[in-house]
């Protein structure tokens, strides 16, 4: 992997405000921090100590701008990327049966991977430099080795979360206990734990309606094995809620508890449509939420109880979802979504801050992805994974706080560097690893062979 490779010397921000996002919520303005290999060095106040300026190899000179953790994105689905703009006038299950199943049928190990790197960048250019992806798409089974190739390639830290579903879906989608086991054994043996841990692999059931209760319990138990975590899809639609009490006369958190499965380890997407038994269950079993405000709203689906997740001390991380229900992975987007709209569902201006937004998308997060004491905040010791934000624009200048600054006028524009475990990855607002225009133009032509082989109209195909 070539990257902007400062891991062997020191690198120095300076002239920032820091938003550390630590306990307290900390913010020295202006403040330093400096970097050693992978980790933070150090981190404070006004000027950084000669020596450490000294001792420097590189500084950035941050003036304008505030530091934050980088984001983690904790749900999207990578491949989704080329699938954007196609689920505009559609429920959750139409725009699978239409959309998704189509044209995932046809999706090989190339065009998987440029999709991801894509996303990838798309990720990093948005703040996060931590992605979750729920990749459940497997008709090639190269899919899962070229996107953690391409994570590996462009330096983001990822932790693939090996979908699968073992019955009521499209069927060549479908996969055995078995099946899915010995395959994430393989991907794992290759990728878990590469690069000082970048490149993570975990399990992940797709949809309570789409597992049964033998194969849950025997991939769960899998992955506890290994130390791995749990990511499924949960209560996202009412109609889902329904489908399960029909069958299985248990709603979807007291399936999981009733199996045995749910705990500190199990990361639970979505959870819109909770009842108070459930909220109790999670906060008792420790479980992680994973709120996509944006996709919840572009599909309808409903306004998750965040207020009383939080209430009881539930941990939230934040995430964009795949692209094609979203058409985005900004997760500037997704911190002003999650403020405004538990603002107006609860019909309450004080409902969230921009600092509790904050804090579900870097230490929520990093609970989410199983580094929090790695991850999500910046303190010595802690990765160097850090986005460098410019404020001085006329969409964020004057600044009368910093955190409503970020939540309420950022985007992705402003973001000037992104550094993931020390290694400077954009720098002055350019890749330092790739040509992302060539990267673009042969993402396009193969989104276009794609959808033109599973016959889904859309402009390309027109081309």
């Amino acid at each position: 992997m070539t990257t902007g490779k400062v891991s062997e010397t020191k690198l120095l921000i300076v002239n920032t405000a820091v938003v550390t996002v630590d306990n307290d919520f900390t913010i020295f303005d202006p403040g330093w921090i400096s970097i050693d290999g992978e980790n933070i060095s150090g981190v404070g106040p006004g000027d950084p100590p000669k020596e450490i300026r000294r001792q420097a190899a590189k500084i950035i000179d941050a003036s304008g701008s505030v530091t934050i953790p980088g984001m983690i994105n904790a749900h999207t689905h990578l491949f989704q990327t080329f699938f954007r703009g196609l689920a505009d006038d559609k429920s959750l299950i139409d725009w699978l049966k239409e959309c998704i199943w189509p044209g995932a049928v046809h999706l090989d190990a190339s065009t998987a991977e440029l999709a991801a790197k894509v996303g990838m960048i798309e990720n990093l250019r948005s703040g996060a430099t931590s992605i979750i992806d729920h990749q459940y798409i497997h008709i090639d089974e190269k899919i899962d080795d070229a996107i953690c190739s391409a994570a590996d390639e462009l330096g983001i830290r990822f932790l693939l979360a090996r979908g699968w579903a073992d019955r009521n879906y499209e069927p060549s989608l479908t996969e055995t206990s078995e099946q899915v086991i010995d395959r994430t054994q393989r991907i794992r043996r290759k990728w878990h734990g590469l690069n000082n841990d970048r490149i993570r692999v975990e399990l992940a059931p797709l949809i309570p309606w789409g597992c049964s209760d033998k194969a849950m319990t025997a991939t769960v138990q899998e992955s506890r094995s290994w130390g791995g975590g749990t990511h499924i899809h949960c209560a996202e639609t009412q109609i889902e809620v329904e489908m399960s009490l029909e069958e299985r006369g248990m709603r979807h958190v007291e399936w999981l508890d009733h199996l045995g499965l749910l705990g500190p380890d199990t990361q639970l997407v979505h959870s819109v449509w909770l009842d108070d038994q459930e909220i109790e269950l999670i906060a008792k079993k420790n479980a992680v939420v994973v709120h996509c405000p944006v996709s919840n709203m572009y599909l309808a689906s409903g306004v998750p109880r965040i207020l009383d997740m939080l209430s009881k001390d539930i941990p939230v991380a934040l995430a964009s979802d795949g692209p094609g229900s979203n058409n985005r992975q900004d997760m500037f987007e997704v911190l002003k979504s999650t403020v405004l709209l538990q603002k107006v569902h609860n019909l309450d201006p004080m409902a969230l801050q921009p600092e509790d937004a904050l804090r579900m998308a870097c230490t929520g997060g990093a609970v989410a992805f199983g580094k929090s004491d790695e991850i999500g905040s910046i303190s010595k010791g802690l990765k160097a994974d850090l986005v460098v934000v410019d404020l001085e624009t006329v969409f964020s200048s004057p600044v009368h706080s910093i955190p409503s600054a970020l939540v309420f006028c950022s985007s992705p524009a402003q973001v000037r560097h992104v550094i993931v475990d020390g290694e400077l990855l954009i720098e002055d607002a350019k890749l330092s690893n790739i040509d992302e225009q060539s990267l673009l133009a042969e993402a396009e032509t193969a989104a276009r062979a794609l959808f033109k082989r599973a016959g889904i109209q859309s402009r390309l195909t027109e081309k």
